[in-house]
């Protein structure tokens, strides 16, 4: 099957709204715990701080309410997997983004408490394929909430890397979307089937152009784990550090695709 002709990946409705709740509650959970000194620590982002951090989890969430306010767009114009890619082209350098609009409020959990029960709200009472319109274009509900989920799980993991021995859980599901995601907007970027990308026990994809197979080991294998797969897919980490540090196995001649990344920010 072409690249052009594979099927687009579908993600459970119920699954993906489950796993966007738990991983909003275990980072206000971890939120409740954190005090003015740890709020105030930098985060690598720029100039946001933590608390600047978590003002953009809510506000990441809280994007769902904001599209659901416009009219509805006249149909699906692109594809979920185009999302990151998106986010790519539109956004500034992560050392130039500014805080999110709640950053400045005193109570960070209440603001979560508040982004939570609205979506709640708002999943029982609109359908999963009511369009948005979205910086990547026209997606269903049901697909912007798997784009969410990435938010989710991106951000958590800068929220450990930024305050030592918070450790915020991820969410299985939520990890999981998010890794599939990123690997089919790899795909998408670089269309092909010379490369395997593994990201066990999540995704598997072909990408990049070039001698094709049908059968047994590709000619270029890339494998490696999920929080690691993210981290190189939205440019936390370089890929060839991560090659030379064992955090990736890369081996074949068109295994180097550390051209193609980050594919968002």
């Amino acid at each position: 099957m072409s690249p052009a002709k594979r099927r687009a990946r579908a993600y459970d409705p119920a699954r993906t709204r489950a796993a966007v709740l738990a991983q909003l509650g275990n980072v206000r959970e971890a939120v409740r715990g954190l005090g003015p000194e740890q709020l105030a620590r930098p985060t690598g982002l720029g100039s946001w701080t933590v608390r600047d951090l978590v003002a953009h989890v809510g506000t990441a969430v809280t994007a769902v309410h904001r599209a659901l306010e416009l009219p509805a767009p006249p149909k699906q114009d692109v594809r979920v997997a185009e999302w990151p890619l998106a986010t790519a082209a539109d956004s500034a350098a992560v050392d130039e983004l500014a805080p999110g609009p709640a950053s400045g409020r005193p109570g960070l959990d209440a603001y979560l408490a508040e982004a939570d029960a609205g979506l709640r709200a708002l999943l029982d009472a609109h359908p999963g394929g009511r369009l948005l319109r979205t910086d990547a274009g026209a997606l269903p509900l049901d697909d912007y909430l798997v784009t969410r989920a990435v938010e989710l799980v991106v951000h958590t993991d800068d929220l450990n890397s930024a305050v030592p021995g918070l450790e915020v859980p991820q969410d299985r599901q939520a990890l999981a979307a998010a890794t599939r995601l990123l690997a089919d907007a790899l795909a998408v970027k670089a269309p092909g089937a010379s490369t395997e990308v593994r990201v066990p026990p999540y995704a598997v994809v072909q990408c990049v152009e070039g001698p094709r197979h049908t059968r047994g080991t590709p000619p270029s294998v890339v494998e490696t784990d999920p929080l690691t797969w993210i981290r190189l897919a939205t440019g936390r980490l370089d890929f060839a550090a991560a090659v030379a540090g064992a955090m990736v196995g890369a081996s074949g001649e068109r295994a180097d695709i550390g051209g193609l990344l980050p594919l968002m920010r």
